[in-house]
């Protein structure tokens, strides 16, 4: 219940700024740890390197 009501009593800074988003609210979209999006960068980079020497 605690966190319900915390969530309800935002209080926001008026923007400065015309078409500031605040990201940090969004909880949407996927989710990865950083771990895992180095060994994916990693990965690909091999990849193309892999693919270069091939073509």
């Amino acid at each position: 219940m605690a966190t319900v009501m915390a969530e309800k009593e935002k209080n926001y800074m008026p923007q400065s700024t015309a078409g500031l988003i605040r990201y940090f609210d969004v909880e949407d979209g996927i989710k990865l740890r950083p771990h895992t999006a180095v060994f994916l960068s990693v990965g690909f980079m091999v990849l193309v390197i892999v693919l270069k020497f091939l073509a």
